[in-house]
């Protein structure tokens, strides 16, 4: 099993910002990206985390991520927004777009966000808790399907059409646990392979299968061309496919792969319909009653969604956060590279 290195998570976020910003990124951009990342390390969500930095810093090296670019606003309604990314960094692109539809939300109880020449965004419950904490409900579904393959397969199917689609839920509860849905498509994140090839491990039975359709439990497998599985069966397959046709209200459709894909943001501002401070109360008294029901034989209590992101960014606050050697081997190449120091500053 690979080592760990046990980092605080203002290390972490200090090194990831300085890495971006030696990369050419404007110091607002490398802070909200680092500052993501990290948040994804507290949720408990390694696969979203700060393993992703080496790789983006490769990407911008390509030419696939332009670290300079700032989103823009092309299209708009009294209820919609339509957001250019333009290649930049999805992180700092989604939490500004999110700000946008909470200003509009506010103005007009509802607001819809498509986007265009997007990147990876991160954790998608990132920008769910933003909203959430803002008194805003929200949905975010990112999905994306094509013949021409992709990693996850569609029930009952022996390759690869789907996205790992995931579809993010926050709604308010007046404190610092929010209501958060936060999930893939697919029975886990492909993110989590890479975690789990990283420490060394299998992957748990059902996940996936190898590039001949074969299941297995190695990370290896799918590295070679193997694939996901859908979660629950025809159930998952069904959202995952709903989540790409929603992505296609951005208008984007290529016909020669057969591919509809894309990021689709609901907001709704809770105070236009009722009154937030009472609805959060509400919501906090019906999740409390879910967590009093007596919990089954063989478990130690009923949690409700958001528990474990909090109470993980709790104790690796208190704690630090445990990075994968590899990973961390990869991000001292790359301070090497661009001339980072990697000591810890006041």
């Amino acid at each position: 099993m690979t080592n760990s290195i046990r980092h605080s998570a203002s290390y972490l976020q200090q090194i990831t910002r300085k890495l971006f910003a030696a990369s050419g990124a404007p110091d607002d951009i490398a802070s909200t990206v680092a500052e993501i990342l990290v948040n994804a390390n507290l949720a408990g969500h390694d696969s979203h985390g700060v393993q992703f930095a080496p790789m983006y810093l490769d990407r911008i090296e390509d030419g696939h991520i332009d670290n300079k670019a700032y989103p823009e606003i092309v299209r708009e309604s009294a209820n919609t927004l339509h957001v250019d990314g333009k290649g930049g960094f999805g992180h700092s692109m989604s939490r500004r777009a999110m700000e946008w539809a909470i200003e509009r939300a506010r103005r007009s109880a509802v607001c819809c966000v498509t986007f265009q020449n997007t990147t990876h965004i991160g954790r998608v419950g990132e920008y769910a808790e933003q909203a959430a904490r803002a008194g805003c409900i929200t949905l975010i579904t990112l999905g994306g399907a094509s013949a021409a393959g992709s990693q996850v397969v569609p029930f009952g199917g022996a390759r690869g059409a789907l996205g790992t689609n995931p579809i993010a839920v926050g709604i308010p509860t007046g404190d610092d646990a929010p209501f958060v849905i936060d999930f893939a498509t697919s029975v886990i994140a492909g993110g989590k392979i890479l975690v789990a090839q990283s420490k060394g491990l299998d992957v748990p039975e059902g996940v996936m299968v190898d590039s001949q359709g074969n299941p297995t439990t190695s990370p290896d497998d799918f590295r070679q061309g193997g694939f996901l599985l859908p979660f629950g069966g025809h159930k998952g397959y069904a959202l995952s496919l709903f989540f790409s046709l929603m992505g296609g209200l951005a208008g984007e459709f290529n016909a020669e792969l057969t591919s509809m894909a894309g990021l689709f943001m609901q907001v709704y501002d809770v105070a236009a319909f009722t009154p937030l401070e009472g609805y959060q109360s509400n919501v906090r008294s019906v999740l409390n009653a879910m967590k009093a029901v007596p919990p089954a034989p063989g478990f130690e209590e009923v949690l409700v969604p958001g528990d474990f992101e909090h109470r993980s960014r709790v104790q690796r606050l208190a704690e630090g956060i445990d990075v994968p050697a590899d990973t961390f081997a990869k991000i001292e190449s790359w301070a090497d590279k661009l001339n980072v120091s990697l000591a810890e500053e006041d």
